[in-house]
């Protein structure tokens, strides 16, 4: 389905205010969430031109963390540059939909792969190797993509306030109202 191309040599040191567009592995734990148009750090052109870099619709997976929960963190590459990436991370690249291949690393199936494919204890490691014999239903390209829009809705209204709160908001409103013509005019609440 795709292959793993392991990162390095990528430092937070090595940060610049501008250059060549790079994700360390520690900011997928902390700042990208499913997928990613851009990125908030930089490094040098020279350096960059050292360095394993991420294409659009790639996969960015930390494979380190403190625990096995946040081990595997990936974040699907939607921007229109490459990207450098650090060690401790790798690239996936395949051919199917990114954004679904990045929501299947949050499932509970995958978790059940990460925590039998895990070493260390004070930090954790999933491997490549490990990670190229996790097997995953994969449906027709058609359908990766109608899971995809409703996880994004679903994604929307979680995790973006200005659009999931008021929506939540409204449709509460509705219910209620609703609710109160039903009641106030004594009619059966089907």
């Amino acid at each position: 389905m795709g292959t793993f191309i392991r990162g390095g040599g990528l430092q937070k040191s090595d940060f610049t205010t501008d250059g060549f567009p790079c994700i360390h592995y520690g900011q997928i734990h902390t700042f990208y969430k499913t997928y990613a148009y851009e990125t908030i750090s930089y490094t040098s052109n020279e350096l960059a031109a050292k360095l394993k870099h991420a294409k659009y619709g790639d996969l960015i997976i930390a494979t380190t963390s403190e625990d096995v929960d946040g081990c595997c963190k990936a974040v699907a590459w939607l921007g229109g540059n490459e990207v450098a990436i650090s060690g401790d991370s790798y690239i996936f690249r395949h051919n199917q939909n990114p954004k679904y291949i990045s929501y299947l690393f949050q499932t509970d199936m995958f978790l059940k792969y990460k925590r039998m494919a895990a070493t260390g204890t004070k930090v954790t490691r999933v491997s490549g190797d490990s990670m190229k014999k996790f097997v995953f239903p994969i449906p027709p390209l058609d359908e990766q993509e109608r899971i995809v829009a409703i996880l994004d809705s679903f994604e929307t209204l979680v995790n973006d306030l200005t659009a999931g709160l008021p929506a939540e908001i409204e449709a509460r409103r509705k219910q209620y109202e609703y609710y109160r013509n039903k009641l106030l005019t004594f009619k059966k609440i089907a």
